[in-house]
């Protein structure tokens, strides 16, 4: 039951944690003591290193870790014109000591917007030639769409250069489209859209801050499945894409609950994707139910192996969740990996290089003994 392609049955989410090199680099940058591109050299010579972690382990599939990120969304969204990072937008995380205030930056759409320049694709080129010199397929994470609308919904919305909301959305994907033709040219044939707001709706407290916001949280979920559909509208058949849900991921702290049932029917089934990477390492997730909607054909990469804590999950504790998981969906349909990554910003989680190895070993591990 091994896979030939992408999402394979031991996979990985995107992000790692930074070496201390790369922390002292851009403490240097930011003090001006360095320039940009001596902070990319310091960076593209640990991602060399993330590679070698990704192989040792034995996946087949690899990231850059996001080492020339210093957040998941942040740096790809200020690369398109019309956007401005503006303010904060204060959002409370929860973790299992308490409660951490965070505020991440506020995005708002101040012009028409456009891609003039490439906005992950450097990355890729970085990556490409040492993931395929290792014999691994390499993976590019990209934000997703979504990003843009939710964490201000129309207010954050130039009217002036958006007066229908529909020209907004045709606009986005297709900037989105352009970058995705961009990333497929120069090599790109397996792709992840990180989309974090869908798995926010499952959550009461969020939904009603929606409606709050002036937005319909019954509805988004459907607006927000045409927008995806309509960035891989004419996507290359060669091109494999998986979105990661994830319901926050914040020095092990998360913002979201709640299962994925009000959104699993049009997620699962309605989205054009070939995979899902889906977070289920804690309750807050809900059952596995939801994945009754899975299309024929695509895959769920069950996150059953939490990143944001050192201890280690019993291996037959995680074969029983994946008997368990498939009860609603084929066990040809599933896969396993972290829930998330183990660094979406640069502090990362509260766990060390150790620990991230021994998940990822883990990971690998059980897929082997469950798939062969």
């Amino acid at each position: 039951m091994l896979r030939s392609k992408p999402p394979f049955r031991a996979d990985v989410v995107g992000s790692l944690l930074r070496p201390q090199a790369i922390h002292a680099a851009r403490a240097k940058r930011k003090a001006g003591e360095i320039s940009d591109g001596a902070l990319w050299k310091v960076e593209a010579e640990w991602v060399r290193e993330a590679v070698a972690l990704q192989k040792d382990v034995g996946l087949r599939a690899c990231t850059d870790g996001e080492f020339h990120r210093r957040h998941w969304f942040l740096d790809f969204m200020e690369r398109i014109d019309g956007v401005e990072i503006r303010g904060g937008l204060p959002v409370r995380f929860h973790n299992d000591s308490g409660d951490l205030e965070w505020v991440p930056p506020r995005i708002e759409v101040r012009g028409k917007l456009k891609r003039t320049r490439g906005l992950a694709v450097r990355e890729f080129e970085g990556l490409r030639p040492i993931a395929e010199a290792s014999g691994l397929t390499p993976k590019q994470a990209i934000p997703s769409p979504t990003i843009l609308h939710f964490r201000g919904g129309r207010a954050a919305i130039s009217t002036a250069a958006y007066p229908e909301i529909d020209e907004f959305y045709a606009d986005l994907a297709g900037v989105y489209r352009e970058e995705i033709k961009a990333l497929y040219d120069a090599g790109c044939r397996y792709l992840q859209i990180d989309e974090v707001n869908l798995a926010f709706l499952c959550d009461p407290k969020i939904r009603a801050q929606v409606a709050a916001m002036g937005e319909n949280p019954d509805t988004l979920p459907a607006t927000y499945a045409r927008l995806l559909n309509d960035v891989l509208r004419g996507k290359p058949a060669d091109l494999v894409v998986c979105m990661h849900m994830c319901r926050g991921n914040h020095m092990s702290s998360w913002v979201a609950e709640g299962g994925y049932d009000p959104v699993a029917e049009i997620t699962f089934g309605g989205i054009d994707v070939d995979g899902y990477f889906v977070e289920y390492d804690s309750p807050r997730a809900g059952t596995f139910e939801p994945l009754r909607y899975l299309a024929r054909g695509k895959i769920a990469v069950l996150g059953l192996v939490t990143s944001k804590r050192p201890q280690l999950e019993p291996k037959e504790e995680l074969k029983r969740r994946i008997d368990e998981a498939a009860k609603f969906a084929p066990l040809d349909q599933l896969a396993l990996s972290p829930q998330c990554g183990f660094a979406s910003v640069l502090e990362g989680n509260r766990v060390t290089a150790d620990d991230q190895k021994r998940k990822l070993e883990l990971v690998v591990e059980t897929a082997r003994e469950v798939w062969g």
